[in-house]
């Protein structure tokens, strides 16, 4: 978890792959309509938020159901948003991909192919609310080191 930039995406599918597991890129249920105000730079409501986290948390329960363990790239900036993504789950890890303001917007401006605007990392980084149970891994490390920290804290 952790806002734009942050490397959710990257690091967690290399997670995933490293260990065998399932991976879920939240940003792929965003509907049409939020997928278009945030590449508009406008950052979501909570309300506009909700039925994205439900389809999130419908979707691992659908690949818990054949697989163990998933992995899943998602900025869950608010701790609400975190218990709504758990709800009835059972054992969820957090990782939270820390990242300082500078870093984000770097990667947000470099980057090509996504949907969201550089813009909406200012009300990402207004929302965050960092995770006060969680493994917490520096998004500045390389990425091999990063997936390595994780395994390391979870076990695997």
């Amino acid at each position: 978890m952790g806002p734009a930039g942050a490397g959710k995406t990257t690091i967690g599918s290399r997670l995933a792959r490293d260990v065998g597991w399932p991976f879920l890129d939240a940003d792929s249920l965003h509907s049409p309509e939020a997928i278009a105000e945030m590449h508009r730079g406008q950052s979501l409501t909570d309300a506009e938020r909700e039925p994205w986290l439900l389809r999130v948390r419908d979707a691992i329960r659908h690949i818990l159901g054949t697989a163990p363990h998933v992995v899943v790239a998602c900025s869950a900036l608010k701790q609400q948003y975190r218990d709504v993504l758990a709800a009835g789950l059972g054992d969820v890890r957090w990782v939270y991909l820390d990242a300082s303001a500078a870093l984000l917007r770097q990667r947000v401006a470099a980057r090509t192919g996504h949907f969201a605007a550089p813009a909406i990392l200012n009300g990402q980084l207004a929302d965050l609310e960092p995770p006060t149970h969680a493994v917490i891994v520096p998004a500045a490390v390389p990425v091999q080191e990063a997936v390595s920290l994780i395994r390391a804290a979870i076990g695997s």
